[in-house]
């Protein structure tokens, strides 16, 4: 098997990259930016480009696009060429090309407005079955991609399997607020409670889906650390998160309290992975238990992927507000 990675200079595409190059497997890297991990320089949105990197590919593994970080710097028509023509660009090259499997990475924002509920509610189960309602470009984009991924393998037989991946990147928060109450650390292990997987976990439950499409056909699957909680915890992690997790984990709080970290006070959304977990058999190893573990052993609760694929940014320009502008919407419905 021979796998095409877009998207090679970026986080989870490096992880891809040293992974398959770790297991001597015959792999290929595209991206914009020239890297270690890129094999050739281009674009997704040019369909020359795409054709010419497809011949002996028998898997695509599609990571490259525009992020959330983005969306206060780049129009809505580039984020439609980069995540929706060039995802065309991909599907149409992969069949003509004889591809086995098409994997397509998506994201959780997706499901956008139905990850924040009203004052007072409980926080969202959210599943597969939950129905998306994109907030911004970003989401919308990705769910047009996820389609079109849908309509090649109703039309063309392609097999494809989209991951709905929750957040895995090393960089500080886009929430102010956040980034000044929480050192990123203590943030990113509370938030694999409930929103956030580590990058070797991605990478194992990609190549999984690249291995298994032929057998699924098509499908969508929510990609997070598998959380403690239960849909019976749903009101109380809404009015008092850190209670749940003392009661589920009661040596939390001292293992905690010797890094000088916090719970989050409320929490307003869990991701559930169950079904990748049952379909492709996806066993993720870094969870909030892992996290509890290594701080008792006082070790770093990141893989080490994650830690040799650290952090890139997504922005050459430093704002002055932050490590990434953030778009300002308004509500007009």
């Amino acid at each position: 098997m021979t796998i095409l990675v877009t998207g090679s200079a970026g986080h989870l595409g490096e992880g891809l990259l040293r992974t398959l190059r770790g297991r001597d497997s015959s792999v290929r890297g595209i991206d914009l930016k020239p890297s270690p991990f890129t094999d050739a320089v281009g674009s997704i949105v040019d369909s020359d480009f795409v054709r010419a990197q497809m011949d002996g590919v028998t898997a695509v593994i599609h990571t490259a696009t525009l992020h959330k970080p983005h969306v206060a710097t780049h129009s809505k028509q580039v984020f439609v060429d980069t995540n929706v023509t060039g995802t065309l660009n991909l599907l149409e090259a992969a069949v003509a090309a004889g591809v086995r499997s098409f994997v397509f990475t998506s994201t959780t924002s997706a499901f956008g407005s139905q990850l924040r509920p009203e004052a007072g509610q409980a926080a969202v189960w959210v599943t597969e079955d939950l129905p998306p309602i994109p907030k911004n470009i970003y989401g919308t984009t990705k769910l047009m991609a996820e389609t079109l991924c849908e309509l090649f393998c109703r039309e063309r037989g392609l097999p494809v399997v989209v991951l709905r991946t929750s957040r895995f990147f090393p960089e500080d928060d886009d929430d102010p607020a956040m980034r000044s109450a929480y050192a990123p650390e203590n943030a990113q292990a509370n938030e694999l409670l409930y929103r956030r997987l580590d990058i070797a976990d991605a990478v194992s439950a990609h190549l999984l889906a690249a291995e298994r499409a032929p057998d699924i056909r098509f499908a969508r699957y929510i990609l997070s650390a598998t959380s403690p909680f239960e849909q019976r915890h749903l009101a109380a992690l809404a009015r008092d998160a850190a209670g749940v997790v003392r009661e589920l984990y009661p040596d939390c709080a001292e293992l905690y309290a010797a890094r000088g970290w916090r719970l989050f006070p409320a929490i307003d959304r869990v991701y559930v992975n169950e079904r990748v977990r049952h379909e492709l058999g996806w066993r993720p190893e870094f969870d909030f238990a892992h996290v509890l573990e290594c701080l008792r052993d006082d070790r770093d609760f990141r893989s080490t992927l994650a830690r040799d694929v650290g952090s890139k940014g997504y922005h050459e320009t430093i704002f002055d507000d932050g490590p990434y502008p953030v778009a300002r919407s308004r509500h007009l419905c």
